[in-house]
């Protein structure tokens, strides 16, 4: 056994499991005591230095931290810490006199953010009090990113957004520019910005590759772009018998998502086992609570039609088999094949990246899978001057690491800005808005 090196600051921090868990590290016990003291304003302000987003949070978090929660060895539920995130948004008062101020003096530094989801707002909301001048690109018409289009609103209404996304703007300094797609990277770098940080997410759902499914293709969608339909009102309804394909939170969105919109028999049929499923726990819970059936170790295998219109889909039935490693494989099962019939299709089996904007002689390297070459520290790229986070750095995660992203990609920047070296990190727990 190694001796416990007390020199090392992580040692102190690890300590308290649940905020060490937590991507952006929000001091957990601290705003719980003030929580149970009733200051929620003084709760929801540890919370907004640290995770910006706690009303957004407190109801979409993945909550890394409470499978850390020291209460899970003694009960069987750990703290809510989550929930009480929410809590202390919707008990404060008027925060807005406790939020910082753009200095009126610039610092004479000129920063791009693409995309308007939690990272790129991160960084705008840890950079701009420094005196920074911040333009912020998105092709949607207001901000927020995929916390907008691919959480439905019954899960998160748009007035939290709106409030949240509007404390970082409001803090001065910031310019947004919604509206505006990015179709050139080179074409911002010439715009002589000194830095560019990239926040565009995971645009792109994944598509189902059986027979039938382009004869069918009217009546089938991807998850992500049906629920941004759904979320800008361009879709209202959809058929009374739905199959959602995946086993994430964004096929738990989609299937609640189509019993509001009228869906009566909503089935959710996932290839896995079902505690092998990505989605949450709370978020199986409640979609079963709603009456929506999850069927799992069924593969698609193709779909039905009849003159282009979409009457069912047909699984084969797999088990899991692991060889001498652990690892699994999904074999068939040999018991016959299951169809269900259906007049929509949901797909919701994953999400990638896509960089169609970025030129590939802008400096960037990319790997075998196409995503950006990113120090996993500094998230800078292969040009110094740009920056990933959120998902389009490492791909798809959760709205927490997304903030951890900003938060250093931010640090980065300022010692970039500054002549510094940006391998040079601060303390744990350090941000630029400390």
């Amino acid at each position: 056994m190694q001796p416990t090196n007390v020199g090392n600051p992580d040692y102190f921090h690890k300590v308290v499991d649940c905020q060490w868990a937590c991507p952006a590290h929000t001091p957990v016990p601290e705003y719980i005591r003030l929580i149970s003291a009733g200051r929620y304003s003084d709760a929801y302000m540890i919370n907004w230095w640290s995770n910006v987003f706690p009303g957004v949070l407190g109801r979409t978090c993945d909550r890394p931290c409470e499978p850390a929660c020291r209460r899970g060895r003694v009960e069987e539920e750990p703290v809510a810490i989550c929930r009480l995130k929410r809590v202390a948004a919707d008990y404060k008062d008027d925060i807005r006199h406790r939020l910082p101020k753009a200095p009126g003096q610039r610092n004479g530094k000129r920063v791009a953010l693409i995309g308007a989801g939690p990272a790129s707002l991160t960084v705008a909301r840890d950079l701009a009090p420094l005196g920074y001048e911040i333009v912020v690109f998105d092709q949607d018409a207001r901000g927020g990113g995929m916390i907008r289009t691919q959480i439905p609103k019954f899960r998160l209404p748009e007035s939290v957004i709106d409030e949240e996304v509007d404390y970082i703007t409001g803090i001065g300094n910031i310019e947004t520019r919604y509206g505006k797609r990015i179709d050139s990277l080179k074409a911002v770098l010439a715009e002589g910005y000194d830095a560019v940080f990239v926040g565009t997410g995971a645009p792109r759902g994944r598509d189902l590759d059986v027979p039938g499914r382009k004869e069918a293709a009217k009546n089938i969608h991807i998850g992500i772009d049906w629920l941004a339909s759904v979320s800008f009102g361009h879709t209202d309804k959809i058929g009374k018998r739905v199959i959602v394909l995946g086993g994430g939170n964004t096929a738990m969105d989609c299937c609640r998502s189509s019993k509001r919109l009228g869906g009566e028999e909503v089935t959710v049929v996932v290839r896995s086992g079902f505690d092998e499923m990505k989605a949450s726990p709370w978020e199986k819970e409640d979609a079963m609570h709603e009456g929506i059936p999850i069927l799992n170790f069924l593969v698609p295998k193709e779909v039905l039609h009849e003159g282009g219109r979409l009457t069912g889909m047909v699984f084969e039935k797999v088990k899991a088999e692991y060889d001498e490693k652990g690892r699994r494989n999904l074999v068939p099962s040999g018991e016959p094949d299951v169809t269900i019939p259906c007049d929509d299709i949901l797909v919701a089996i994953g999400q990638e990246n896509s960089f169609p904007w970025i030129e590939k002689d802008a400096g960037l390297e990319f790997d075998k899978w196409g995503m950006p070459v990113v120090d996993p520290v500094t998230f800078q790229s292969t040009n110094p001057r740009v920056f990933f986070g959120g998902d389009s750095a490492f791909g798809p995660k959760n709205i927490i690491w997304a903030v951890a992203h900003g938060h250093e990609a931010a640090v980065s920047i300022d010692r970039l800005c500054n002549g510094e070296n940006v391998a040079d990190r601060p303390p744990p727990m350090v941000t630029m808005a400390s």
